[in-house]
This record gives structure tokens, sequence and C-alpha cells, in this order.
């Protein structure tokens, strides 16, 4: 069986890794010859608005589905004419349109910070004095690891709202959200995985740490995690899935505040916050999706090797592979990407039974 991947990057690297012990090939389509998952899966180069090389991309593949959510809704549109593609088209338009998405948790009765839309400069005012300050002001669509927002403290300083609008629309005519800041006590993200056939299966809450907008460290399961907490996560994740009538691994991040969960946002696919699931989990997020969107039975989400695990992403720069390999437990994931600052070029991950060590072997890692 094939499997089709819209985008080539780390994560449909890391899919068909995944996917060679099933007896899954992998077969993806990525604008980049430099697109990293070539190094170990067929690669279509090409614009995914492409039509000859999305059907060269369907031709004999299972199923479609994609590893990152800017990519454009058209082209999974245009699939679902050729091929079956999983997760549907309707959870990517979602995932990628923030207001759309808050909508949606609202209507489910899923907790967000206050959010206002925002097409015009008069309508950022609007909004700002609506949401208050302090507040983020993002794109609409478009944005990951801290791109596209501007943060806002004063709601009376005009003339830094209307620097945010002229920047934040710079080519850019989706519109504006604006979000309240959300004083959390922790951020966490929950992944799940349905089926075809309807079964749910969640992985622990993980506890994340950013650092200038860009995931560093991941903790399974989050330090502290109380069985009415991962519940309530599992609730509100599986309302999402049965909403999108979902098929894949979905990530929802979230904000802890005081015991109470507020949903920030939701990627459509495998999530950098399960990468610990690989040697952490006994069946990892990447075949879950592979098990998922082919039809398969589910793998279990539960903790394996110990039960505690640290992934921390390798940024900017690598450390030295013999640093890494030297360290007791650590499991190193190079992608095989040039070095630029902020490029997540690999993460390795610790798994163990106490939390400390397994945190202070994380912390070796990074050097």
């Amino acid at each position: 069986m094939i499997t089709a991947v819209l985008g080539g990057g780390q994560l449909a690297r890391m899919l068909a890794l995944a996917g060679a012990p099933l007896g899954l090939r992998t077969r993806f389509l990525d604008p980049s010859p430099d697109a990293v998952a070539g190094h170990v899966a067929e690669r279509i180069t090409a614009h995914y608005d492409d039509e000859r090389a999305l059907q060269q991309l369907a031709e004999g593949a299972s199923v479609c589905t994609f590893e990152f959510e800017n990519v454009p809704v058209a082209a999974t549109e245009w699939l679902t004419a050729h091929a079956t593609v999983r997760p549907h088209p309707r959870a990517l338009a979602i995932g990628q349109d923030r207001w759309a998405e808050k909508t949606m948790f609202r209507r489910l009765g899923i907790g967000t910070a206050k959010t206002a839309p925002a097409a015009t400069v008069t309508e950022l005012h609007q909004a700002v004095h609506e949401v208050g300050a302090p507040c983020i002001v993002k794109t609409r669509r478009l944005g990951y690891d801290g791109r596209g927002q501007v943060r806002l403290r004063d709601p009376r300083d005009t003339a830094a709202i209307e620097r945010a609008f002229a920047e934040l629309t710079a080519g850019n005519d989706g519109g504006l959200v604006v979000e309240a800041l959300v004083p959390f006590d922790r951020e966490l993200s929950v992944l799940a995985v349905r089926s075809t056939t309807g079964e749910t299966a969640c992985y622990p809450l993980v506890q994340n740490e950013h650092e200038g907008g860009i995931l560093r460290r991941s903790r399974a399961p989050a330090p502290g995690l109380t069985d009415d907490v991962q519940r309530r996560a599992e609730r509100l994740a599986t309302a999402v899935l049965q909403e999108l009538d979902y098929v894949g691994v979905l990530a929802i991040e979230l904000f802890e505040v005081g015991g109470t969960l507020l949903a920030n946002e939701m990627a459509p696919r495998v999530h950098n916050s399960g990468h610990w699931t690989i040697e952490g989990a006994v069946c990892s997020q990447f075949e879950n999706h592979l098990r998922a969107v082919h039809g398969l039975p589910l793998g279990d989400p539960s903790m394996a090797g110990g039960g505690v695990a640290t992934m921390v992403n390798l940024i900017g720069a690598m450390p030295a592979r013999e640093h890494l390999l030297k360290l007791p437990g650590v499991h190193l994931h190079d992608y095989g990407k040039a070095a630029r600052p902020g490029r997540k070029l690999g993460h390795a991950t610790v798994v163990g039974s106490d939390r400390d060590e397994v945190d202070a072997l994380a912390a070796r890692a990074l050097g």
C-alpha cells in the first residue's frame, strides 16, 4: 500500500519511517527539491497546484494525507475527486483559519480566550477595545512558530495598533484576529486519533515549553497530571474529532488556567509535541496516523519504556552527534536539514522512569 503525502518536511519523513515496518510505502509532493522526506521516500518536486503532479501523487495510492496545515485546501479538494483523502479537507480549512477554529471550539462548548476578528484598521481598533489589552493580534490565516503575530499592551496606543495592522496585512488578504493574552499556568497539548470506524484513542497530555514562539521542550505525561484533567482533555478532543468526522491524528494546544482548560489552536496532522511517542509510547503518533488513514486497527497510545518521556527540539544548530550519542537513553533524530537560525533541525527524546533524571538528561542533550 502507498501513502501519498502533501508536504515533504520532517513530519513526512517520520511518517515514511513509521510506515516501512508496516509494509507501507510513502510518496510525497513538495515544492522544494531539498525536502528532507526525500531521504527516505519517493519524492515529487512540484507546486501544490500542479494538477499533473497531484495526479502522479495519487496514482496507485491507497490514501492521501498531509503533513502540515498550510498545504493549500484547493489541492486536497482536487485530490478528493481522484483518491481518498484523510483527514477531510474541511478539517484543514478550519485549521487554517483562526477565527473559524475559535468559532467551532465555542460552538462545541470548548472554552477559548476572548477573540474578535478584524478586516480593516477601524475593525482592528474596535476588536482591541472589545478584547482588551494585553492582547495578541494574529493573521487569521497562516503563521506558525511565532510568526504572523504582534503583541499589544495598551488599547489606547493608536500608533501601535496601526503599525500592527500594517505589518500583519502586508501581503495578507485573510484578515486578522485579536486574542486576549491568557495568564495561563502552563501550556498543554492533547493528541488524539480517530479511525475510519469512529474508534478513538488519546495520548497522555503533554506539557510544552516555548522559546521565541518555537516549541523547545515537551514532557509526557505532563507533570502533576490528574485523571480529571486528562479526561476533560480527551472529551474536548473527541468532540472535535466527531464534529469533523475526522480520521487520523489531531493535536489541540491548550492553556491550563486554574484547573480550567482553554483551547488555543488545533493542528489537523501529526504534531511536534507528539515526537516523544516514537520511543515513549507503545504506538507512536506517526504509526497511529497511518493505521487510522489506511483503515487499520489503532495502536496503544499509552506510555512505554518506564512511563516518563521528555522531547527537546534541536533548533538553529545541531549539537555534536558524539555528544548526544554518549548520553545514556537519549534518542537522536537528525532531520538532515541545513542549519539556519530558528529552524528545527532535529529532536532528541529521553525515556525513563524518573522525571528528574529524564529532564536532566534532556537538558544535557541541549548542551
